[in-house]
């Protein structure tokens, strides 16, 4: 928690800010804002690569949670016992357990439950074979994808086809599906809360939770999922920042919502800490154990620990359908934001009128390709590498990025003219604090990370299987597509620039193109100030110019205009 808020405070609300003011003065996606400095537009490829990559399989794991909604329509849920067909011999049940030692209990069992819990090494709870032999009928190598899980593939359609529907008119439709996507999950925390508070042993867990391990504190490790976890929650560097703010008003004070929303969202992350460990403090005294042992990480804790617990609590299918509809809307918000990133920076670049009318297609399009490109993670191996992906292809790539762009505007562009482009679109210049920030802590604070993290690398595994070289191999190629765009794209815009040496052809590469500015005629002063028109015969179009632009912008990407979206 204490690197968690160390990143939150300075680098992700100073990068919040910046991503958020970014999008709103260009009115532009993630690859339009690159007039700013075009040979850095590969950050923008960078974010639409980072953004496919989490889109492919953040819908996965809507499509699991949508299974586990589906499978909780029941009076008994079905990971509570050990009396299913897919259960094994080693399987010994919390529920099962507190029958046998309320019923005639043999003499050659033991008395304490926690000892007939864990008199066995190979004991697995009932939640954890319902995850690995039914809901996944996990294979044994990444290798072996064995068939597709047709019912986790029947809920990516279904996943898919909600994201689609919702945003078939673009943010205007997206922007009012939010206010229940992103409100109603506080309802059922605080339903959860409440429960989970009122539970023996709940005050167990919050204390585990809350008890700092300062020796954990010297790890890179640690630091390193601290500054992922604000760059997930925050949605630093994946485009989708700059793509939503991009349907702002132009003096809309971005600077106060980068703020609220920042701190809003990290204490909603705390408070989720305090449902999760209550119930896990409430199971881990019904066991005798410590916290420890039954809490988890990644998929284990919302489809195995979580899951468990709940069977402990009385109306258990309740309190189940609850959570996992929680977990839908929660993943359906974020990928809202992955969609309309992807669509809005492929619409902003083709920018012709067909393009412009058909948006819809476009979206069509992507839901599709995404659809596709994630059956085979619904395959008997498709946990592995949803988990490879989730390692490698969108953690380090993403704070890459985020120093990159920050650098860009800081150092290339001139933090002078952002702060007067900043000054210019909210009446004042940014705090001496993002100012500091963004030129010198924010950068050098990442930096550390990365160093660090290399040094301390470790392969990936998941519970007792170790990757083969060649699959760790293909998560440093994900992770590196979309890093790898930066320099590509740069030596490619330096090929095409004009200029007699290197150097000239540098300066032109980086220095604002001519259309950079508020897209806006009326919000173009200064000087971004319309200059005379230049003569045909120059053969050059200044945009801003053009009559028509004072209604829309140079390059509109949702069919009619931004400004009729900036209501949203």
């Amino acid at each position: 928690m204490f690197p968690y808020f160390i990143m939150l405070i300075f680098c992700g609300i100073p990068l919040f800010f910046m991503e958020l003011s970014f999008g709103q003065f260009a009115s532009q996606g993630c690859l339009g804002v690159w007039r700013i400095s075009p040979m850095f537009k590969g950050v923008g490829y960078g974010m639409m690569v980072v953004s496919t990559y989490i889109g492919i399989y953040y819908n996965v794991v809507i499509c699991i949670a949508f299974y586990y909604f589906f499978s909780s329509m029941t009076h008994v849920l079905p990971w509570a016992y050990c009396n299913n067909p897919w259960n094994t011999p080693d399987c010994a049940g919390v529920l099962d357990a507190s029958n046998l030692t309320n019923s005639s209990r043999p003499a050659s069992l033991p008395g304490n439950l926690s000892h007939l819990l864990n008199h066995s090494l190979q004991r697995t709870s009932p939640s954890e074979e319902y995850w690995r032999l039914y809901v996944l009928k996990l294979s044994d190598d990444i290798g072996n994808f064995g068939e597709v899980r047709l019912p986790l593939l029947g809920c990516l359609g279904v996943s898919w086809v909600v994201v689609f529907l919702c945003l078939i008119r673009g943010v205007k439709s997206s922007g009012k599906v939010v206010y229940f996507t992103a409100t109603f999950p506080y309802v059922v925390l605080t339903i959860l809360f409440v429960r989970g508070v009122t539970l023996e042993g709940a005050f167990m867990g919050i204390m585990y939770y809350l008890t700092p391990q300062w020796d954990k504190i010297l790890e890179a490790k640690v630091w390193g999922d601290a500054a992922s976890q604000i760059f997930y929650s925050l949605g630093c560097a994946w485009g989708g920042l700059i793509t939503m703010a991009s349907y702002n008003k132009f003096h809309n004070n971005c600077y106060r919502d980068s703020i609220i929303i920042s701190i809003t969202n990290c204490a909603t992350s705390v408070y989720a800490g305090f449902v999760i460990f209550s119930i896990l403090g409430f199971m881990a005294n019904h066991l005798g154990v410590d916290v420890s042992r039954v809490a988890d990480h990644g998929p284990g804790l919302a489809f195995v620990a979580y899951p468990e617990a709940l069977t402990l609590l009385p109306i258990s299918p309740l309190w189940s359908l609850l959570f996992f509809f929680m977990l839908i809307l929660l993943g359906l918000g974020t990928q809202f934001c992955l969609l309309e990133t992807l669509v809005t920076a492929i619409v902003d670049e083709v920018a012709n009128e067909w393009i412009l009318q058909k948006k819809t297609y476009v979206t069509l399009g992507v839901a599709v390709a995404g659809f596709l490109l994630g059956i085979p993670l619904t395959s008997q191996a498709g946990i592995y590498w949803l988990l490879l992906m989730d390692n490698y292809a969108a953690s380090f790539s993403l704070v890459v990025i985020s120093c990159i762009m920050c650098m860009s505007i800081m150092y290339i562009y001139g933090h002078r003219n952002y702060f007067q482009d900043i000054q210019m679109m909210l009446g004042f210049p940014p705090p001496l604090f993002f100012q500091i920030c963004w030129r010198f802590v924010s950068p050098a604070i990442i930096f550390f990370i990365l160093v660090f993290t290399v040094i301390q690398y470790r392969p990936i595994t998941y519970n007792h299987y170790q990757y083969p070289g060649w699959a760790v191999a293909i998560g440093f190629l994900m992770a590196l597509s979309s890093v790898i765009c930066i320099p590509l794209y740069a030596l490619f815009q330096l090929c095409r620039t004009d200029g007699d040496t290197l150097l000239q052809r540098l300066k032109n590469a980086t220095k604002p193109s001519r259309d950079w500015g508020p897209a806006l005629l009326e919000h173009q002063t200064g000087r971004y100030a319309p200059t005379i028109p230049p003569s045909p015969e120059d053969g050059l179009e200044v945009q801003p110019l053009h009559p028509d632009k004072a209604q829309i912008p140079m390059v509109g990407s949702n069919g009619s205009s931004r400004l009729q979206d900036s209501r949203i």
